[in-house]
């Protein structure tokens, strides 16, 4: 089975829920934040990590359990698909 969409919005515009709003109905999916300054760094970090234990088959998903939680900024609008 395919997991339903789910888009991540980070930075300056992630704190916009207008913008974010129109994302989540223009792609009829929920559009989730994290509280993470700098979120580029963030994965550019994880992904080293994942460089210097990829010799140990650690999985990505392995080194970013710990990445903090999203949270969900807003739904689509009922019936903006049909728009």
């Amino acid at each position: 089975a395919v997991p339903k969409t789910r888009i991540l919005a980070t930075g300056g515009a992630s704190h916009n829920t207008t913008i974010l709003q129109v994302l989540s109905d223009v792609f009829n999916a929920p559009v989730y934040t994290i509280d993470t300054a700098n979120s580029a760094c963030l994965g550019s970090a994880y992904r080293a990590i994942h460089g210097l234990v990829a010799e140990r088959n650690v999985s990505l998903a392995d080194v970013v359990k710990s990445a903090p939680e999203p949270r969900l900024a807003v739904t689509p609008t009922a019936g903006a698909e049909e728009v």
